[in-house]
């Protein structure tokens, strides 16, 4: 009896141990019965399953990462291009997964990374080297997120995004593009140049107007005040020499010998006699 009793144990303790199985946070779990799912919505936690009958394979609950070499691309002016790409994505539906794939997340993958360059392909196709390489990008990854949710959708599994590292040109095809990008920045820079050159040359031109007519108008400014201060030097003057002619005229005389010997080294051959030197003494007066 007491050898039935733990024969029985151990048969209990082994379909105990082949019946439980334990899924964690970051599984899905599918449970299989001669090989089709019977059940696919297991939460966290520890679970029962019949030994030899049934089985349970798990599969990744979290966002997993595609990422593969660059791929090339003809654009729309049949010109190449590299780009280099990566998709993120995680199970969406463990049962049609496995009834999809068999449960070969290499072969899910595949048919992923297959979708996402057909989708790549079908729009790189319909634009130029110049938009690809621009800020279109982000329309292309949102028209691309949406043509692989629908294409995916029978495989279980979800795109959450997909994203464009890089995009290359070859060497081939590079080197033009840049010739004429060069060529283009070369243009715009001489046009602004010129621009630039063109607007120099106007404001010099408005300069120097404004400068011939601030100096004409000074230099008329300044004959209408000297022939002012001269008229009224002529009057003071006249009035002077009404006032007092022998005076007016010896201090006039005394001005031009200032004027005369203001060097210091002035030779004058003149008569002492004449009317010049009226004032030293020796000279004519008037």
């Amino acid at each position: 009896m007491k050898y039935i009793i733990l024969i029985v144990l151990a048969v209990v303790a082994l379909v105990a141990a082949n019946g439980l199985f334990v899924v964690n946070e970051t599984e899905r779990a599918v449970l299989l019965q001669f090989g089709k799912v019977v059940r696919s919505d297991f939460e966290p936690g520890l679970h029962f399953k019949l030994p030899m009958f049934q089985d349970v394979k798990k599969y990744e609950r979290r966002i997993v990462t595609l990422d593969k070499e660059p791929q090339r691309y003809l654009t729309s002016e049949k010109k190449d291009v590299l780009v280099d790409f990566f998709v993120k994505w995680r199970l969406n539906d463990v049962a049609k997964f496995y009834t999809s794939t068999g449960g070969d997340e290499a072969l899910a993958e595949a048919r992923l990374e297959s979708s996402v360059r057909n989708a790549l392909g079908k729009e790189i196709i319909t634009r130029k080297v110049r938009d690809v390489v621009s800020d279109q990008r982000s329309g292309v990854m949102n028209a691309i997120s949406k043509q692989l949710n629908a294409a995916v959708d029978e495989l279980g599994i979800e795109v959450i995004d997909v994203r464009v590292m890089r995009i290359d040109l070859p060497e081939e095809v590079s080197q033009p593009v840049f010739d004429r990008m060069s060529a283009e920045r070369k243009s715009v820079a001489n046009r602004l140049r010129s621009e630039g050159t063109e607007a120099s040359l106007g404001i010099r031109a408005r300069a120097d107007q404004t400068q011939r007519v601030t100096i004409a108008e000074a230099e008329r400014d300044a004959s209408l005040i000297r022939g002012e201060g001269d008229a009224e030097a002529a009057k003071i003057y006249a009035s002077a020499y009404q006032k007092d002619p022998e005076f007016y005229a010896f201090h006039r005389s005394l001005e031009a010998y200032r004027s005369t010997f203001a060097n210091g080294d002035a030779v004058l051959v003149l008569d002492p006699k004449s009317e010049y030197f009226q004032y030293f003494g020796e000279g004519t007066k008037k």
